[in-house]
Formats: structure tokens, sequence, C-alpha cells
């Protein structure tokens, strides 16, 4: 890339290679490309609480509908 391409890219995200890396994440979430597991492993986080955290901050919904879905059928089933 051309320097002055990468000053201002540096300029607004202090860590680019992180930068690039989260938002092809989140397009790969979005995209159903890649699983909440698969984020996690990508971005080198601990846990599922820390890749909801990342998804809360970035706006992006990670229950979906066949996840509600699924809890309404628990629930039923346990009686709740």
């Amino acid at each position: 890339m051309p320097d002055d391409i990468v000053q201002r890219a540096q300029a607004q995200w202090e860590n680019v290679p992180r930068h690039v890396l989260e938002r092809f994440v989140l397009e790969g979430f979005r995209a159903r490309v890649l699983t909440t597991e698969g984020v996690r492993r990508l971005l080198g986080f601990e846990s599922k609480v820390e890749v909801h955290a990342f998804f809360k901050a970035h706006e992006v919904s990670f229950y979906t509908l066949a996840d509600l879905e699924h809890d309404r059928e628990t629930n039923r089933r346990l009686g709740l």
C-alpha cells in the first residue's frame, strides 16, 4: 500500500491489521460464514461472553430466530 494511505489508516485505526480482522469477522458472521465459535477463535477470545460483548459493541445481533424458537421449545418442555 502507498505510504500516505498506510499513515492515514494508522492515524484512524492504531492497529490496522486487527481492525481489518475484526471487519472480516463481522462480515463473515453476518453472512453466516463464521459461527460464534469461529469468531471466538479468530479473535483470540477465551469465552463466548467476550464474543457477545464484541458483537454488542459493534451492534451485531447474535441471538437468532432459531435461538428463540429453541428456547421456546425448551421452556415448553420444562413447563415454563
